[in-house]
């Protein structure tokens, strides 16, 4: 700075003691125009507006003007610096030059140069009053105003490139009781006509309860609709008292049911990596809010599409396989050789339920035939031709146990017990096993493995070790205690297919937490184990599958509860593609294999 500068502080000592000898006040500002611009920004930055304004000429616009800037900026954190000050055109002028640094937060930082005009009032340095002390553009009647720009968020996409998520609108229709007021009955019954054709959750009562049970001065989020849904039911909807309306951009499938548990589940995982970074942009307004000039802007970034390992053309084969099923069905494919989930499948029976594809636990009933087959082959207390029993009924402690329909095939080889799913030889073949031989083998073939898949909750099943003999041979046609989900079986048929049961996976980079995993079942066991699986199609219970080529699989028949009902399984591979078909409570597995023929031929 140049002397007069040091004239200033010189001065303004001198003056100080002269003040103090004569017993009056010291000027609280007695310092030179670079500490006063410092003191009125670093009062600025902290927030202590009302310092900031005293050190200007006129305190009360000023104090209005900078409360505007950080109330509309919301700093994190705001830096200054004075780089210079110049001498006036006399004593009682100088000119500041400084530096603003905003940091605004979630990374966005805006720095720029300013500069002020100081002059003396009553022996005191002060600033100019001027809205260009905050912005160099920022005029008179003008305020400052932050604008967020969102990128839509970014597509997810099937393992072809095909779209499983993109961005779409969905309007929140809420209701405030407080203003339908005597008219929320009509508004409720009103709702309920048009919103439950979309979605079967939205009923009178459920509405009733949901309003009922918020807030005072809240709002009952009705429902979330697709743009093509809200315009369908806006006409009788949008003039209900009580009722409005809010939208947003969301990730959203090509079909309102389409993918119904695994595309929500993937929506909610990916949420994040889709969102890209938000673009802003920091403008000056009038008095009507109208944009004059804009002072900075960073453009938004869209994040990069996510892949997943499922396939739309898979996924909606298994959804018209299931189509007018009228129990609760469900349907998993992998990829064999690397375990790359390629549909979860389920139909609005099954809905209700949760992820029944991917965490229920039903009997195997035979399809679990699989694992028994594979422990007693293990053990070499059979081969696939040894001569078996296959009565219609048999015996073991007490517990009576028939054939489907009891019927009786005398003694026949293994493989054919196999394929025409003779609980009498598979129930005996258990009881003469150790305690924990299919709990062992359940693992190696995948029940019973557990894993932490990105995106989704899985549960293969259970298997627990049987010391009691009757336990060991309900255990071994899939009834007693064993439970598996369609994941699970679907994981079973995978591991045969492909040797080593395979990591499932279900988005692309995401990888696959192994938390228990059995080991490798002997190859000798696995060839086996496949010609028996090919006969079941060939010559056994799923000849309805015959024309299909290469199909390998195991029906099942489990029963629940008190026996009177049973669930329907199917689960195989053909080529590549391992997969389970559970239709619960379709009372024998001939439905799932219906729905196998339907969901094969459909990929062919």
């Amino acid at each position: 700075m140049g002397g007069r500068q040091g004239t200033y502080r010189i001065a303004a000592a001198l003056l100080s003691a002269v003040l103090v000898l004569t017993g009056c006040s010291v000027f609280d500002s007695g310092s030179g125009p670079d500490d006063v611009t410092g003191e009125f920004l670093g009062a600025f930055a902290r927030g202590d507006t009302a310092r900031a304004a005293g050190l200007t000429d006129s305190p009360k616009v000023a104090k209005a003007v900078l409360d505007q800037a950080r109330g509309a900026l919301k700093p994190k954190s705001l830096g200054t610096q004075v780089t210079g000050v110049e001498d006036g055109a006399s004593d009682e002028q100088a000119t500041a030059r400084y530096r603003l640094d905003w940091r605004l937060g979630e990374g966005r930082r805006w720095g720029y140069a300013a500069s002020a005009q100081l002059h003396t009032v009553d022996g005191q340095w002060r600033l100019r009053w001027t809205p260009e002390l905050i912005h160099p553009d920022l005029g008179a009647q003008q305020s400052l105003a932050l604008q967020v720009e969102t990128p839509a968020p970014a597509p997810v996409l099937d393992r072809d490139g095909n779209p499983l998520l993109q961005a779409g609108t969905v309007v929140h229709v809420l209701v405030d009781k407080e203003k339908a007021g005597e008219r929320l009955d009509h508004v409720v019954g009103t709702l309920a006509r048009q919103l439950n054709p979309l979605e079967a959750s939205i009923t009178r009562q459920s509405l009733l309860d949901g309003i009922n049970g918020t807030e005072k001065g809240g709002s009952y989020l009705a429902a979330t609709l697709r743009s093509a849904d809200y315009q369908a039911v806006k006409p009788a909807i949008y003039d209900l008292p009580g009722v409005h309306f809010t939208s947003e951009e969301r990730l959203l499938s090509t079909r309102r049911d389409f993918g119904s548990q695994v595309l929500p589940a993937i929506r909610g995982t990916v949420a994040d990596q889709v969102a890209g970074r938000a673009g802003w942009r920091v403008v000056t307004v009038d008095a009507t809010g109208a944009e004059i000039a804009e002072l900075h802007s960073e453009a938004p970034r869209p994040a990069d599409a996510v892949t997943s390992t499922l396939s739309v053309g898979t996924q909606q084969a298994a959804e018209d396989a299931l189509t007018g099923v009228g129990v609760p069905g469900a349907i998993v494919a992998m990829q064999a050789s690397t375990g790359e989930l390629l549909a979860v499948a389920q139909n609005p029976r099954a809905d209700p339920q949760g992820a029944i594809a991917l965490t229920g636990r039903y009997p195997p009933g035979s399809t679990f035939k699989i694992v028994t087959a594979a422990a007693a082959l293990s053990a070499k207390t059979v081969t696939p031709n040894s001569k078996v029993e296959c009565p219609a009924t048999t015996v073991i402690e007490g517990r009576l146990v028939p054939n489907d329909h009891r019927f009786d095939l005398g003694t026949v080889p293994l493989h054919t017990a196999f394929a025409r799913s003779c609980n009498t030889t598979f129930a005996k073949l258990a009881a003469e096993l150790p305690p924990d031989a299919l709990t062992v083998t359940a693992q190696d073939l995948g029940i019973g493995a557990d894993f932490v898949v990105p995106g989704i909750t899985t549960i293969t099943g259970s298997v627990p070790p049987a010391k009691p003999i009757v336990q060991r041979a309900e255990n071994g046609f899939g009834q007693g205690k064993t439970l598996a989900s369609p994941f699970g079986m679907a994981l079973v048929a995978a591991t045969v297919a492909s040797g080593e049961t395979p990591v499932p996976s279900l988005l692309r980079g995401m990888r696959t937490q192994v938390t228990q995993k059995g080991g490798r079942l002997d190859e000798e066991v696995l060839a086996s184990l496949r010609r028996m699986m090919r006969e079941v199609v060939t010559d056994g219970t799923a000849r309805r599958l015959a024309g299909l080529p290469g199909v390998h699989g195991k029906t099942g028949t489990a029963q629940f509860g008190d026996g009177t009902h049973s669930h329907g399984w199917f689960a195989g591979y053909q080529d590549d593609v391992a997969f389970a078909v559970l239709l619960a409570r379709a009372d024998s597995s001939g439905p799932a294999v219906e729905a196998t023929q339907r969901f094969l031929s459909a990929l062919r």
